[in-house]
């Protein structure tokens, strides 16, 4: 007990606790849960299922946001009261539980410390990330498709619900490109760090020389719009192409012409989907989308600051936020925050919490600096 200053790391903890509270407003998140409640019991809610998704997501979201903040206020009471009994009693067992339980605190007041950052615009958005392939041949294609697992793992960590909107498969291995949605409150405000190209190094699995193979793969991600975005766009600026889905090498898996590429004829921006079983269903999914993307462009041009919402993004030499190196050390690095996690098959594997934590503080720390 003597190594550690118990009464000063608990003042720190309410401290903390306190400025967490002030930022999330708890008051007001009760008046949130208390609406959203309300509206969550409409006997109609689930006559427009798409709403009813939405209201029930974001209720939630912040009973599970009150929740913690509740419980992170009995947990550091509780830690007092046992800290007070392991020194008048001596007790060593208990003195070794209030260590781990203060480092634990300390973790999860860190963790929900970093949501109160998350108060960009559009932040509170679900997100829709699209992955592309970049310069290294079938390299780049295949850890295009390594970085898609490792986001849905990282959704699936979370409980968050996904859907793969769009697929579109390398000739060899790998995808060209992909494009999902994470549909949770704040995933684009969580997400957006990952923005960026990111850079593979590894013993190529496809050179029969066993080289060492450098590749790179663009994410972008763009918040979702939402019914009270006032985007529309006339049909003449659109132009509609249809398609025969195709799985892996190109192998046929629809008997119709289902997907879908629109083209904004004005921007020349380009949006297929081929995921969902009928051409309507596509074509629908595809709007979203590109509503979605001249949204993010109407803004960015309204306001040059919100060009690092999305960025563009050339997946190559000098452009990288984060290495991957498999070979010949094991080492992911994010090279805007430093952070850096040996265990590369745990980050791939969806475990990106820190890397997404550090980068939602430098992003803040960045923003502050330049007001």
């Amino acid at each position: 007990m003597a190594d550690i200053d118990f009464l000063a790391e608990i003042r720190a903890l309410r401290a903390t606790y306190d400025s967490i509270e002030r930022v999330i407003d708890a008051d007001s998140l009760r008046k949130e849960i208390e609406e959203l409640s309300v509206q969550a019991g409409a006997p109609d809610l689930w006559d427009d299922p798409a709403e009813a998704q939405k209201v029930t997501s974001r209720l939630s979201h912040a009973q599970s946001k009150l929740e913690r903040l509740e419980t992170l206020t009995s947990r550091i009471d509780d830690l007092e009261v046992l800290v007070e009994l392991a020194e008048s009693e001596h007790d060593e067992d208990s003195a070794t539980e209030a260590v781990k339980e203060l480092k634990s605190l300390q973790k999860s007041l860190q963790e929900l410390e970093v949501v109160t950052l998350l108060a960009g615009e559009y932040d509170e958005r679900e997100a829709v990330v699209t992955i592309r392939s970049g310069a290294g041949g079938v390299d780049a294609a295949d850890f295009a498709e390594m970085l898609l697992r490792m986001y849905l793992r990282w959704a699936e960590r979370h409980g968050y619900p996904t859907a793969v909107l769009d697929t579109s498969y390398a000739e060899e291995a790998g995808l060209k490109s992909a494009t999902f949605e994470v549909k949770a409150p704040y995933a684009f405000g969580t997400l957006s760090v990952e923005a960026g190209t990111h850079r593979l190094v590894r013993i190529s699995p496809f050179d029969n020389q066993g080289r060492r193979q450098t590749s790179f793969a663009a994410v972008e991600v763009i918040p979702l719009i939402e019914q009270t975005d006032s985007i529309e766009i006339p049909e003449n600026d659109i132009r509609v192409d249809v398609f025969r889905s195709s799985g892996p090498g190109g192998q046929s898996v629809n008997t119709t012409d289902s997907a879908v590429r629109l083209t904004h004829l004005p921007t020349g921006t380009v949006v297929s989907m081929q995921n969902e079983k009928s051409q309507l269903q596509n074509r629908a999914a595809a709007l979203r989308v590109l509503q979605s993307r001249l949204l993010l462009l109407k803004k960015q041009e309204e306001d040059a600051e919100k060009k690092a919402l999305a960025g563009d993004v050339k997946a190559s030499w000098g452009d990288q936020m984060r290495s991957y190196v498999l070979n010949p050390y094991q080492m992911v690095k994010d090279l805007r925050t430093e952070h850096e996690v040996g265990n590369t098959s745990g980050v791939l594997d969806g475990d990106i919490d820190d890397f997404i934590d550090a980068g939602i503080r430098w992003r803040a720390n960045n923003r502050n600096a330049a007001e």
